[in-house]
């Protein structure tokens, strides 16, 4: 059963694609890639985010306040109404993010999302999670606001499977037929060469991962994706 409770500190970075391939270097002698990266071919992820009618979610994002939160549906690949998709609610309070996702399927997800009520529950659903998720859809007024699609590539650490560390590249984004089982396609938000490059763990960062950022001169961003 896929993890569906997350708590741990989400670092970001903005690689060149010089600095990137010297990190991949490191990434292959320090720990192991995902099982859906094989030979470095990266997996898609699509994503819908969801916000109220003026933006509200994600203009409170980018102020920068210490508690911020926020609604996505996310799949691998392009679904079908019968795919298995993750609803998740995302929060992040100073520096801890915490992130609860549910197993639905996109046509239940779809449903769920328009009326706020959440579906009869089966053997794969989170039953907490749908509740809090229900109470977020009765304190905000949502619709779809966002497709955005990347490629990943992400690793693990030996021996230390809370350390992940993921690239991106080729982020896509549209907010028109927005619809995760309408296609992927959409303008690009990075220029090629752009590596955005995210940190994950509930621990401290080991030694060498350290000497790495400092090594290569690798400084934390605030980037965005939805907020770009």
């Amino acid at each position: 059963m896929p993890i569906e409770v997350f708590n741990r500190f989400e670092h970001k970075y903005l690689l060149d694609a010089q600095t990137y391939e010297k990190v991949i270097k490191v990434m292959d002698e320090h720990m192991e890639l995902d099982k859906y990266n094989s030979d470095h071919k990266p997996y898609t992820i699509t994503n819908i985010y969801y916000d109220t009618f003026d933006d509200y979610l994600i203009r409170k994002l980018l102020s920068k306040p210490e508690y911020k939160e926020k609604l996505r549906l996310r799949s691998y690949g392009v679904p079908t109404l019968d795919t298995k998709v993750f609803l998740e609610i995302k929060k992040k309070y100073a520096e801890i993010v915490n992130k609860r996702r549910t197993v639905l399927t996109l046509d239940e997800a779809y449903e769920f999302i328009r009326t706020g009520k959440p579906p009869i529950l089966k053997e794969y659903m989170n039953e907490q999670v749908l509740n809090e998720i229900a109470y977020f859809l009765s304190f905000y007024e949502l619709s779809p606001k966002l497709y955005l699609a990347y490629d990943r590539v992400a690793y693990f650490e030996q021996g230390n499977p809370d350390l992940r560390i993921s690239f991106d590249s080729s982020i896509r984004s549209r907010r028109y037929n927005v619809g995760l089982e309408k296609g992927d396609y959409g303008s690009l938000l990075l220029n090629d060469g752009t590596y955005p490059m995210e940190v994950k763990t509930s621990l401290a960062k080991p030694l060498w991962l350290t000497h790495m950022l400092s090594g290569l001169n690798i400084k934390r961003s605030s980037f965005s994706k939805y907020g770009n």
